[in-house]
């Protein structure tokens, strides 16, 4: 795939998606998760990304939105959808979703929506859901106590490029190499040259050890799964309320998650816990082993019976008189129970193994001599050793639980976008439930092609500013140019809006919320809303060029126009709403033009203009009572009319039957 010919993709950004492993899996499935985790760029810049690639496989040119009022109606469906999501990540893969021209896309879209709603929210899988995030990069780990070596250059960079946890060292030779073994735990020699040395030190000769790195540096996974590890424990939850087959043993993950902490470290081996504690705890064990030997001195020397008085005797000795020749001599026996016991309280508090024990037994020896202190030599070759044994555990732990992970690295990826995605599911699920929705069907395969404009039955808008059980349901087909008219309040813009949003939901590929819909596709949807006030003499030019742009344009379009008339004097609107609707007309497109002169525009305009109503049955206390659903061919009354008739019916008279008759 050629990422700079993705829409929106340029140089910068491709670079950054080629650091992905599967850029085009990503993009083909409009993982915006996985697009996110490109260097630089967003969730909202991945939705992006995602969209332009569904773009591109579809050949899609976009621009079906051509107004800013139809972007706005757009941006309220995807609010709608949004407000029914529980992670982040829906509501960045709900913006790849948009209005589109290609029947392959909508299409596609749909077989993806008609699967969402069959989906039933469950709330504990909602609950659940709130766990789940996408996977997170860890950030490079530092493996301090291993090293790769090498006498190249090139495998020198090489190192540090794919091992960018490791130390990398260049030698010369195998004494260089010993040198390393003395500093690092493990020393991996990347030189074939090199098999079969011997050295002292755990180092190993591995040709292939970059090309394998989760075995070089098993460091990398299991930070991997130590960062997402709630993730992780999440999307499983997710997937055993719900019901879903995972892709992954659960168990199996659950159990290796409860082998890691939260640091990438192995828990759990109590070798390895024992090498921790003994490492750690050795400074206080042999300080502790210590006073037990100078106080099994000091009581043995004041029970001692020698040539001077036991007491006499320690208090020579406190005061630093030679009593290497004494203890030899007086007290030999006992000065050798002392450092057994010292050594004892070395192995016994550490728990040392016999070899360990043995270098433990050189911490106390050599003359005699009161008090008794260690050599601190001895503790520092005891303390590299079990350092050294500490890191060899610790490392084959983690290449072995890096080896139980590895094949599960795959499936996670999968079982956290499973959960991620069906948060998306559900939303548009919960969204069709909620307003009632049903799929809409296309009754052509291109835009453009039959003129066919849309039918709604049963529609009802959930932008309107009440509860949408309360929305009264309106019916309503246009097929061509339509003016419809109605009285103020009556619902006009409101059946703009209805209109506007079903053909855009429908043109995303998602439910609609109405009984029944059937509409042709549509290249472009074009929706203007109400002017505020007469415009200046320059904006009313602009306007004039918009739908001049728009008359000249291809057929296939869905134009819906709230009173135009407001832009200028009421009858030059009428003359320009008339050629509009002529130039409309002559394309085959479908059009709605709200307008209070119906009438006026209709003795204007050179052919048969379609005019639909919405009419009020009445006023009663004041209040308009209107049938929602438009007339077709029929002029709705004004509102000033339905005054007029009521007071010529309530009061009668001369004056206002002669009013009445005006209209």
């Amino acid at each position: 795939m050629e990422l700079e010919a993705i829409p929106g993709v340029g140089a910068k950004t491709a670079r950054a998606l080629q650091e992905l492993d599967d850029p085009e899996s990503a993009l083909s499935s409009g993982d915006v998760a996985a697009l996110a985790r490109a260097p630089g760029v967003t969730e909202g810049r991945a939705a992006q990304i995602a969209r332009g690639a569904i773009r591109q496989r579809h050949d899609d040119e976009g621009g079906v939105l051509a107004t800013d009022r139809a972007h706005e109606v757009y941006r309220d469906a995807v609010g709608l959808l949004k407000e029914r999501t529980v992670t982040d990540y829906a509501e960045k893969r709900l913006e790849t979703f948009y209005p589109s021209a290609s029947h392959e896309r909508i299409r596609e879209a749909q077989a993806f929506a008609e699967r969402a709603a069959e989906r039933e929210p469950d709330p504990d899988v909602l609950d659940a859901l709130a766990g789940v995030e996408p996977l997170a990069e860890p950030g490079t780990v530092r493996v301090r106590e291993r090293c790769i070596a090498t006498a190249d250059a090139e495998r020198y960079a090489e190192a540090e490029e794919r091992v960018p946890e490791l130390s990398a060292e260049i030698v010369e030779d195998t004494r260089d190499i010993a040198e390393l073994a003395r500093s690092y735990s493990t020393v991996i020699v990347v030189d074939e040259e090199f098999a079969g040395l011997d050295v002292e030190g755990d180092v190993r000769v591995r040709p292939d050890a970059l090309e394998t790195p989760s075995e070089t540096v098993p460091e990398r996974l299991l930070a991997f799964f130590a960062e997402n590890r709630d993730r992780l424990l999440a999307a499983a939850e997710v997937h055993e309320v719900a019901g879903e087959e995972p892709p992954v043993d659960v168990e199996r993950l659950r159990d290796a998650l409860s082998r890691v902490d939260e640091d990438g470290t192995v828990v759990g081996d109590d070798e390895f816990d024992r090498l921790a504690v003994a490492v750690d705890d050795l400074d206080a064990a042999v300080g502790t082993a210590e006073s037990v030997a100078n106080d099994h001195l000091r009581d043995a020397i004041r029970e001692k019976d020698v040539t001077i008085e036991g007491q006499d005797f320690l208090s020579l000795v406190e005061q630093g008189a030679r009593v290497d020749s004494l203890l030899s001599r007086e007290l030999a026996d006992e000065y050798d129970e002392a450092l057994a016991k010292a050594r004892e309280h070395v192995a016994d508090s550490l728990f040392l193994e016999d070899d360990e024990a043995e270098l433990a037994s050189r911490i106390f020896g050599g003359e005699p001599t009161f008090p008794v202190e260690h050599e601190e030599e001895a503790v520092a070759r005891l303390r590299t050793e079990l350092t050294a044994a500490r890191d060899r555990r610790a490392a084959k732990l983690k290449a072995d639980l890096a080896a139980d992970l590895g094949d599960l690295r795959d499936p996670v990826e999968e079982l956290v976008r499973d959960a991620l995605e069906l948060d998306v599911e559900l939303a548009i699920s919960q969204f069709a439930r909620d307003f009632d929705c049903v799929m809409p069907e296309f009754v052509d395969g291109e835009p453009g092609e039959t003129g066919t404009g849309f039918r709604i039955e049963g529609g009802r808008s959930p932008l309107l500013d009440v509860d949408f059980e309360a929305v009264e349901p309106v019916d309503y087909a246009v097929e061509g140019a339509t003016l419809l008219s109605g009285v103020n309040s009556g619902g006009k813009t409101s059946t703009l809006d209805l209109v506007a949003l079903v053909t855009i939901l429908a043109q995303m590929g998602l439910p609609v919320p109405a009984e029944r819909v059937e509409l042709e596709q549509f290249g472009e949807i074009h929706y203007y809303a109400k002017s505020q006030g007469t415009l200046d003499a320059g904006a009313f030019e602009a306007t004039l060029r918009d739908f001049g742009d728009l008359v000249d344009g291809a057929d296939g379009r869905l134009v819906l126009v709230d009173e135009l008339e407001s832009i200028t004097e009421p009858g030059a609107s009428a003359k320009i709403i008339a050629g509009i609707l002529e130039a409309l007309d002559d394309q085959e497109a479908t059009a709605v033009f709200v307008s209070h002169l119906a009438r006026e525009i209709r003795e204007a305009a050179d052919f048969d203009v379609a005019v639909d109503g919405i009419e009020a049955t009445g006023l009663v206390d004041g209040e308009l009572r209107v049938n929602r659903s438009p007339q077709k061919n029929h002029l709705a009354r004004s509102t000033p009319e339905l005054i007029v008739e009521k007071l010529a019916d309530d009061r009668g008279g001369e004056f206002y039957d002669a009013l009445l008759e005006k209209f």
